[in-house]
């Protein structure tokens, strides 16, 4: 399995909450918010980890330099105007065939994720799964309307009576979801929620994976929240 991780945003809204740390490196029960995912999609049949940080994250490029992973680490260090097109600059140094992509802020319970990359390892029939949750933290969610077998149906910016989930930020594709990012950034689309409304628009056959409760690390209380939710590891 190719994992991925964006990590190249700079962390505003930490820092307006009187954080002076690069974002990757807020620590949770002790662990780099970086390391971890790390550690996790080591423990989870890692071929590859690719990672992009922007260019004044220079602890993080050390951090990331430092670490010993028993598989290829791809560390690259661009400035990108949206995480979309961080995914695009992952997408040049990663290998062919299925991955799984996540935000370096993104936290959940390590057996839910292992039990979601399971599901995708056996998944037949389509073309990506898709971590959903009920909890909602985020400022401005994605909501994500699903059919009674799971599948995908739409990527909504507004909540109805049905849409019960919002977008968990993992997302496990393969290689036609990689073709579809760059005719995405060919034509100018901006932000991942709109290259994922593409993958649907494509096609691509998109199901869906229930996650009780996936963190944000966003603000500073969202620090709190995210060791709040490891605690029943």
């Amino acid at each position: 399995m190719n994992y991925a991780i964006i990590a190249a945003g700079q962390g505003s809204r930490l820092v307006m909450d009187g954080l002076n740390e690069s974002k990757p490196m807020v620590k949770i029960n002790g662990e780099p918010l970086v390391g971890r995912l790390i550690r996790i999609f080591a423990q989870n049949n890692a071929d590859s980890i690719s990672v992009i940080v922007n260019e004044e994250m220079t602890d993080v490029k050390h951090y990331l330099e430092m670490l010993s992973v028993d598989c290829e680490l791809n560390v690259v260090v661009k400035t990108t105007p949206s995480s979309m097109h961080s995914f695009y600059e992952l997408s040049k140094v990663m290998k062919p065939g299925r991955f799984c992509l996540t935000t370096v802020d993104t936290v959940f319970r390590e057996d839910d994720f292992a039990g979601f990359i399971k599901t995708f390892e056996q998944m037949e029939g389509a073309d990506g799964l898709m971590a959903i949750t009920p909890f909602v933290d985020d400022e401005k969610p994605l909501y994500v309307e699903i059919d009674d077998d799971k599948n995908i149906k739409a990527f909504l910016d507004e909540s109805s009576e049905t849409e019960m989930y919002v977008s968990g930020g993992v997302y496990a594709l393969d290689d036609k979801a990689r073709k579809i990012l760059g005719e995405c950034v060919s034509n100018g689309v901006a932000r991942m929620r709109n290259y994922q409304r593409t993958l649907l628009s494509q096609g691509l056959k998109l199901r869906s994976y229930s996650i009780e409760k996936i963190v944000d690390v966003d603000h500073l209380c969202d620090i709190a929240e995210a060791e709040k939710l490891l605690l029943v590891e």
